[in-house]
């Protein structure tokens, strides 16, 4: 891998209900993005600010790389890759809000090849890759500002039950594995205005269970198709929005309410999706903003 300074390294910044991340565009994988150096362009302080970064990558390249040892089944080549990192550098499997935008992305910069009667604000499908497998993308409209995605999550695994504690408080909840772990507690009682106080930091959970960390989700029950949900995510803390864990939210409000599959609206702070789960997968479904571009000096 060659090293390119990012000195003045070109970015965008958009968000996903207000889950908000850095793009850099590396087709070929020559950039050097150490932990250190995504902490700092994510740091809110010192740096862009951001929940964290996306890197636009072809997939062989992380391959030819050494970057990932195999493609996983559906993934090609020349497939686009969301390479996601976490805010304090780590890097995650999977992140349903970054990939909305990360999809978003693709298609303003013209990445993405449309059917020749497709317009401006025409919808158009194709997949990216992730460290959590393929993932079939449909941008139902957008311009270079906003645009409505659909992500499909895959089959949420339910991994059983189990708990953690925060703030002095103990949750009880689903672990659900969305290609990255969670642990989605839904609170009987909980509304969305007592929701709102909860203090939410670092939780303490079993290593057994969660052996690679955890987001924490804690959600309202279900009411009228709806429920209201926080989230602390591992590597960055309270977020606005966590896309796999609104899935992870929605599995644990209908187990709550004695269902297994449905259709749920997830309020999250940052705005609202909708969260189909079904018996063979899950779809993701809600805005993205591109909000600046620029050239970043770290």
């Amino acid at each position: 891998m060659s090293t390119i300074s990012t000195a003045s390294l070109p970015f965008a910044k958009g968000h996903g209900t207000e889950n908000d991340f850095i793009i850099v565009n590396d087709p070929q994988g020559e950039l050097t993005l150490d932990a250190d150096r995504v902490a700092a362009l994510c740091d809110r302080r010192a740096g862009i600010g951001a929940d964290g970064l996306l890197r636009v990558i072809r997939a062989q390249a992380l391959v030819d790389n050494g970057e990932i040892t195999e493609l996983a089944e559906g993934i090609a080549g020349d497939d686009w890759f969301m390479d996601y990192r976490n805010a304090d550098g780590s890097i995650a499997e999977m992140c349903g809000n970054g990939t909305r935008v990360f999809a978003h992305w693709v298609v303003v910069q013209g990445l993405v090849r449309f059917p020749s009667d497709a317009s401006d604000d025409g919808e158009v499908s194709f997949t990216v890759g992730t460290r959590a497998g393929v993932k079939p993308i449909t941008v139902h409209s957008f311009n270079s500002r906003r645009a409505e995605v659909s992500v499909e999550m895959g089959a949420p695994e339910v991994m059983g039950l189990s708990t953690a504690n925060m703030a002095g408080q103990s949750y009880a909840g689903l672990g659900v594995d969305m290609g990255n772990p969670h642990l989605a507690a839904t609170i009987p009682g909980l509304t969305s205005e007592s929701l709102a106080e909860l203090i939410l930091e670092q939780p303490e959970f079993d290593p057994e269970f969660f052996p690679h960390g955890l987001n924490l989700e804690v959600v309202t029950p279900l009411k009228d198709g709806e429920v209201h949900m926080r989230v602390f995510e591992r590597g960055v803390g309270e977020t606005r929005s966590c896309g796999t864990g609104t899935v992870a939210a929605a599995v644990s409000a209908l187990a709550d309410a004695g269902a297994v599959t449905g259709s749920v609206k997830v309020n999250v702070p940052g705005g609202q999706v909708l969260v189909d789960v079904r018996e063979d997968g899950s779809t993701l479904r809600g805005p993205s903003e591109i909000v600046a571009t620029g050239l970043a000096a770290i």
